[in-house]
C-alpha cells in the first residue's frame, strides 16, 4: 500500500466490537461501501478511518473521517427515573434526610449561631436571623438547586423558585403557629404536662419540638444544650404514649449535637486525641458488654476514658433501648473515623497500636449494638493499612531502639493487623529487619550468654508463630532465627561445652531437651543437633541409673524419641 490508505470497521450488532471490513487507496470506495453496509443491514455502525504512514517512525497515523449508526455502543441512554422534587411539603423538610441536607447546605451559619437544623425549623427567632442575612439562604437555595436540576432535566431557576416556595410556606407555618401561641412553653408548663396534653395531637412531633428548641435555646456550649436535652428526657411522662412522643421529640437534636465533630468535642473535651474520643464514644454506646471488657481486660482498661458530668449521664441513657438514632449517629462517626485517615495518637505510634487493639475488642465485645461486624472487620482492616505505610513504621521504630526491640515492635504491630494483604505487608518489614546484618551482629557480637541470646530467638520465634501470619510468611522467618542460632552456637560451641559439662547428667539432658524442643533455643539447627545430643547421652549406659532418679528428665527423653518417630 502507499502512505496513505482508507480502512472500514463495522460493528455486526449492538455492544460488539469493531471489526475489520475492507482497506483501500481509494477514498470514495470506502465510503461508499461504507453506506452500503449500512444500508443493506450488515452492520448496525461504521466507520472510515484514513491511515497515513510516517516516513520516520514507519507508523500509520489514524484519523476517523466518517462514521455513522450507533457508533457508541447502542447503550441506552439513562432514564430519569423521578422528575419530582425530594421536598414537596413544608413537613419534608422536617425528615432526618432533608435535616441532614440542611445542615450541610447551611453548615457556617448554623455553627456560627450553635444552632442545629433541627433548632432552626423549630425557633421563628432563628428563621428571623436566617432571612435577615440575606445571601445565606439563597447561597444554600443555589447550592441544592444546581444539582437537583441537573439530576432531574430541569432548569435551575425553576428548582430554585420551587423551593423558595416550599421555604416560605415553612416560615409562614411557623410564624403562624408562633404568633396564635400553639407553640409549648415547657419551662411554664412543664415537659410531662405538656407532652401528655399533645400525645393525641397530629401534629404533636412538631409542637413538642418548638418546645424543646426554645427550652434549650439559653445554652451557651453544645454541651450545655445535651444537659438541657437529658434533663428533659428526665422530665418525660411515665404513660406509654406520651413518653415515647416525648422521647422521640428529643431524640432528633440529640443525635444532630451528637454526630457533629464540635458537639461530641465540645462533650468530651478531647478533640485533639481521636484515640481518647473513639474510646469515650464506644464506651457511651457499648452498655454493659464493653464495661465488663474493661474489668477483665487490663488493657483495654487503660485505654478507656472514664465518663463523667454529661458524658456520663448520656452513656447511661444509651445504655438503655432508648434513643437508637444517637447511638447510630455515634456508630457512623466511629466508623467514618476508622476509616479515614487522622492518627489515633499522632504523637506515639505505640500508644496508637494499643488504642487501635483496644477498640477492635471493644467494638467486637459489643457487636451488634454499635456495629455491626463485618462493618468492624472492613474498618479496621482499612485503618490497619495506615499503620504500615513508612512514615509510621519510622515513627514506632524510632532511632534509639535496638535491632531486637525494633523486631519486637513490628512482631507487634503484625499482630494488631487485620487483613490477608496487611499481614502479607508486615511480614515484609519483618523479613527486612530480621534479614539485616545489624540484627545479625548484634545478637553474635551482644554481651549477653548465648543461652540468653537462644532463648530470645526462640520467643521471637514463639511470637512470630501467634502474630496471624499465613505458612509462606512465617516459616522463612523463622528460618532465619534458626540459621542466626545455629551461628550463635557455633560461635560459643555451646552444645559441645554443654555435653562434656561436668554437670550431673539430668541437668544437661533437661538443657539440651529444651533446645531440642524450641523451649530455650530457636527452632532448625540448633533444635535438630540438640535433640541428636540429648538421644545420644541418653542411650548411654551409663546413663540409665542418673535418668532412674530423675522422672522429670526422663518424661523429657521419652518426648524427645516421640517427636523424633
Amino acid at each position: 500500500m502507499s502512505e496513505v490508505h482508507y480502512e472500514l470497521f463495522v460493528r455486526r450488532r449492538a455492544g460488539a466490537q469493531w471489526t475489520l471490513e475492507m482497506a483501500t487507496e481509494i477514498r470514495t470506495q470506502a465510503l461508499q461501501t461504507a453506506e452500503d453496509v449500512l444500508t443493506q443491514g450488515r452492520a448496525v455502525a461504521v466507520r472510515v478511518s484514513k491511515e497515513t504512514l510516517d516516513p520516520e517512525t514507519r507508523e500509520y497515523k489514524s484519523i476517523a473521517i466518517f462514521t455513522k449508526g450507533m457508533v457508541d455502543g447502542g447503550k441506552p441512554k439513562k432514564e430519569v427515573e423521578n422528575r419530582d422534587p425530594l421536598c414537596v411539603q413544608p413537613a419534608d423538610l422536617y425528615t432526618a434526610h432533608a435535616r441532614d441536607r440542611i445542615g450541610r447546605l447551611l453548615e457556617g451559619w448554623l455553627v456560627r449561631h450553635k444552632a442545629t437544623p433541627f433548632e432552626l425549623l423549630h425557633r421563628p427567632d432563628l428563621v428571623e436571623k436566617l432571612e435577615a442575612s440575606g445571601t445565606d439562604l439563597q447561597h444554600a437555595l443555589q447550592k441544592i438547586a444546581i444539582p437537583e436540576a441537573e439530576a432531574r432535566g430541569q432548569s435551575v431557576h425553576e428548582v430554585i423558585r420551587h423551593f423558595q416556595g416550599l421555604v416560605e410556606r415553612t416560615i409562614a407555618n411557623l410564624t403562624k403557629a408562633f404568633k396564635k401561641g400553639d407553640l409549648p412553653n415547657l419551662d411554664k408548663e412543664g415537659f410531662a404536662k405538656a407532652a401528655e396534653r399533645l400525645a393525641a395531637d397530629p401534629d404533636r412531633a412538631f409542637l413538642l419540638g418548638a418546645g424543646i428548641a426554645a427550652s434549650i435555646a439559653p445554652a451557651k456550649t453544645w454541651s450545655e444544650k445535651i444537659a438541657r436535652l437529658l434533663d428533659l428526657a428526665d422530665a418525660a411522662p411515665e404513660e406509654p404514649r406520651a413518653r415515647a412522643a416525648a422521647l422521640a421529640a428529643i431524640e432528633q437534636p440529640l443525635s444532630e449535637i451528637i454526630g457533629s465533630r464540635a458537639g461530641m468535642a465540645d462533650l468530651l473535651d478531647n478533640q485533639d486525641d481521636l484515640g481518647a474520643t473513639l474510646a469515650a464514644m464506644i464506651r457511651m454506646t457499648g452498655g454493659t458488654a464493653v464495661e465488663a471488657l474493661i474489668r477483665i481486660e487490663p488493657s483495654v482498661r487503660g485505654c478507656m476514658p472514664e465518663l463523667s458530668g454529661v458524658a456520663k449521664r448520656l452513656g447511661d441513657w444509651l445504655s438503655s433501648d432508648a434513643f437508637a438514632s444517637v447511638r447510630a449517629s455515634i456508630a457512623g462517626r466511629v466508623l467514618k473515623e476508622l476509616n479515614g485517615v487522622r492518627r489515633l495518637k499522632p504523637a506515639d505510634a505505640e500508644a496508637e497500636i494499643e488504642f487501635l487493639r483496644a477498640l477492635a475488642m471493644s467494638l467486637t465485645a459489643a457487636a451488634g449494638r454499635i456495629l455491626a461486624p463485618e462493618d468492624i472487620q472492613g474498618a479496621f482492616t482499612t485503618r490497619s493499612k495506615t499503620l504500615l505505610n513508612s512514615d509510621f513504621i519510622e515513627a514506632l521504630l524510632g532511632r534509639d531502639r535496638s535491632a531486637h526491640e525494633e523486631i519486637k515492635m513490628l512482631v507487634r504491630l503484625t499482630e494488631n493487623v487485620m487483613g490477608a494483604v496487611n499481614k502479607r505487608s508486615a511480614a515484609r518489614w519483618l523479613s527486612a529487619n530480621i534479614q539485616a546484618l545489624r540484627f545479625e551482629k548484634e545478637l553474635r557480637q551482644g554481651p549477653d550468654s548465648p543461652v540468653a541470646k537462644l532463648t530470645l530467638l526462640a520467643g521471637l520465634q514463639r511470637s512470630i508463630g501467634r502474630s496471624g501470619l499465613v505458612r509462606e510468611d512465617h516459616e522463612p522467618l523463622c528460618a532465619k532465627l534458626g540459621e542466626i542460632g545455629a551461628l550463635i552456637e557455633a560461635d560459643s560451641r555451646l552444645l559441645t561445652m554443654l555435653v562434656r559439662a561436668p554437670a550431673p547428667l539430668p541437668h544437661r539432658l533437661q538443657l539440651l531437651a529444651k533446645l531440642a524442643m524450641g523451649e530455650a533455643g530457636p527452632t532448625g539447627p540448633v533444635a535438630e543437633k540438640a535433640r541428636v545430643e540429648a538421644l545420644k547421652l541418653a542411650r548411654d549406659p551409663g546413663a540409665r541409673a542418673e535418668l532412674q532418679s530423675s522422672p522429670q528428665t526422663l518424661d523429657l527423653i521419652k518426648t524427645l524419641v516421640a517427636r523424633a518417630a
